[in-house]
């Protein structure tokens, strides 16, 4: 029997055209989501004007800039979520730059999360937020999960990078014109070839790293007790409280004692999330090397371990937390510092505590020079507190390698410095004007070390950073009383050396008397110091006695200078000889017998370091 054929009705013809084609849609862009963007052909290949590796908020800015800037940008991150230290470090309390008068410095993309999350803000609304910026820029491609294994070099350009996708085995090759390292570490540029330092090896103090932080969060924190308990004396800046943020409980702290030797609890930073959680930012962990996985991870395993047995103690010492209960640690440690690259100039701790400009300035910073601990038996200190400095562009590119800029912490700053310069929204304003400068260098074909010489080339770059919202202004730099002290040139040198600290203050105490142990500490590191970059200059340790006079000064002095025991009026008469003992400080210096205050000393130091080094 032959069946009888029917026409469909147009209506279902219709509307499975309708589905088919809605299918279509949707797997393409499916695809194409996850397809590179199409970029430039390089060596045959399809390829990125930029590339950015690392997901840190400074790789943000720098993506989401230079894809506004209409590059084709690609973004890797080894990690299965954006923000880096600020979600899966869990550093949810930023450190703000203001201006003399209160102006906010950091502005552009840092503002645009600033405005809509704060300070203080969530870590599960930032990670989506950060995902959220990304995904809207259509020049964007993003790889999670995804390791940069080693930079592609054609002598000493970069050319792309080569990448391991944790869920595929094998590597895959991506080209681009240009490169942005916003690793924590400077890990592509390290691979590349550019030169660096790690932790203080810049002033005298290799191996020396500023402790890293394991940040942890509890529940049942009474907050309004909290706020009630830090408010009590609103002239305490060390002591604070709003409805989302807190710090002080510093005396409390002091009287907790680590089970493991090599940490220790100081006064916490402290964050509340959505959850009614607080995230607490306290714990300092020794003994870390920031660039080995293994060791990450043991100083991870050491402070998981450590954990609830502060948070015992602050149920018993810290009013607000009587309830309190451990939940969990972050993903991975706050580390502070490991390796400074060497760019076109390195910022100095003279450039932000002398409130410098710049002319290629591409961004302001403010935050004090904060030294954190480097020991449990080091309590940190604050170098200076400047009012406004300028980052400049130069120290975004680094030496040796062409095509690459450097962002975040790890750029060429000395590690004092670092001190103010490493903080999040400084990295996040650096990582755009990197974005920028890649789209001036790709359109106009000018190496980014060509830019560092070129007028035009920096006033464009400044001018499209002012249209995207950055705060660059021409100023006449503040200038720091001690700049008009006859010791500041004294003051200024034993400061690089980090043998000085002003405090929030900027108080040298000058005027102070000082002790032996002033004198002896201080002059053995000058003289080691003066042997590590002068082989000519003779070690030697001087032990200074008791009862330090100005003439027993003269004499340890000349001692460290040549081995031998001077009568005062020899030791006087070599220093003149020799320059280190001016008219000046002879003149400061008339009571023989009366004890040194520190300017003297330090003018005295500084002079010997500075005709060891001359040697």
């Amino acid at each position: 029997m032959e069946l009888e054929q029917k026409k469909l009705p147009k209506w279902l013809v219709f509307g499975a055209l309708i589905v088919c084609f809605g299918f279509l849609v949707g797997f393409g862009g499916c695809y194409w989501l996850n397809k590179p963007a199409p970029g430039p052909l390089l060596n045959g290949r399809p390829g990125y004007d930029v590339i950015v590796v690392g997901g840190e908020p400074e790789g943000v800015a720098a993506a989401l800039s230079a894809a506004r800037n209409g590059l084709k940008t690609l973004l890797i991150e080894d990690d299965h979520a954006l923000g880096g230290l600020m979600t899966l470090g869990e550093l949810n309390f930023l450190d703000m730059n203001h201006g003399p008068k209160g102006e906010l410095l950091t502005r552009g993309i840092f503002e645009e999360f600033y405005k809509d999350l704060g300070n203080a803000f969530d870590v599960e609304e930032a990670k989506q937020y950060f995902l959220n910026k990304v995904k809207k820029e259509k020049n964007i491609t993003l790889l999670l999960n995804t390791s940069v294994v080693a930079p592609l070099m054609d002598g000493n350009t970069i050319q792309g990078v080569v990448v391991e996708d944790q869920k595929t085995p094998g590597t895959k090759e991506y080209y681009g014109l240009r490169v942005i390292d916003a690793t924590v570490d400077a890990d592509v540029a390290a691979a590349a070839g550019v030169p660096y330092t790690i932790g203080g090896e810049d002033y005298g103090e290799k191996g020396l790293l500023m402790g890293v932080t394991l940040v942890f969060e509890v529940s049942g924190v009474d907050w309004q007790r909290v706020i009630q308990y830090l408010k009590r004396e609103d002239n305490d800046p060390q002591t604070g409280a709003d409805q989302v943020a807190a710090w002080g409980y510093g005396k409390e702290a002091m009287d907790y004692q680590p089970q493991d030797p090599l940490m220790r609890f100081r006064g916490p930073n402290l964050a509340r999330q959505k959850n009614g959680n607080v995230l607490i930012n306290a714990l300092l962990i020794f003994g870390v090397d920031g660039l080995d996985p293994a060791s990450k991870a043991e100083g991870i395993a050491r402070g998981q371990k450590e954990i609830p047995h502060i948070v015992e103690f602050m149920r018993e010492k810290f009013p607000g937390f009587a309830n309190a209960r451990f939940v969990r640690t972050a993903e991975q440690l706050y580390v502070r510092e490991t390796r400074h690259i060497q760019g076109e100039y390195r910022l100095t701790i003279t450039d932000v505590l002398e409130n410098r400009d710049h002319w290629d300035k591409i961004g302001f910073g403010s935050y004090p020079v904060d030294v954190q601990p480097t020991s449990p038996e080091n309590a940190g200190n604050v170098i200076g507190k400047p009012d406004l400095y300028a980052i400049p562009f130069r120290c975004l590119v680094p030496l040796k390698v062409e095509n690459l800029l450097v962002v975040g912490r790890s750029a060429s700053y000395d590690s004092l410095p670092h001190g103010s310069a490493r903080v999040i929204p400084v990295g996040m304003v650096t990582g755009e004007a990197a974005g920028v400068a890649c789209a001036y260098s790709v359109r106009e074909d000018v190496p980014f070390r060509e830019m560092t010489k070129s007028e035009e080339a920096i006033a464009w770059v400044q001018k499209r950073l002012k249209k995207q919202g950055a705060y660059l202004v021409d100023y006449t730099p503040p200038r720091p009383a001690v700049m008009d002290h006859w010791a500041y040139p004294g003051v200024r040198t034993m400061r690089e050396l980090g043998l000085i600290e002003g405090g929030y203050a900027n108080d040298y105490g000058l005027e102070r008397k000082i002790n032996k142990w002033n004198l002896e500490n201080k002059f053995n590191k000058v003289l080691r110091v003066a042997h590590e970059r002068n082989p000519q200059v003779e070690l030697r340790r001087v032990v200074v006695p008791e009862g330090i006079t100005r003439e027993k000064m003269i004499c340890v002095v000349v001692e460290g200078l040549t081995g031998k025991h001077l009568s005062f009026p020899e030791a006087q008469e070599l220093l003149r000889e020799k320059g280190i003992l001016t008219e000046q400080l002879e003149a400061e210096m008339k009571d023989g017998e009366g004890t040194p205050t520190f300017a003297e000393m330090l003018v005295l130091l500084a002079n010997t370091y500075e005709y060891l080094l001359e040697k």
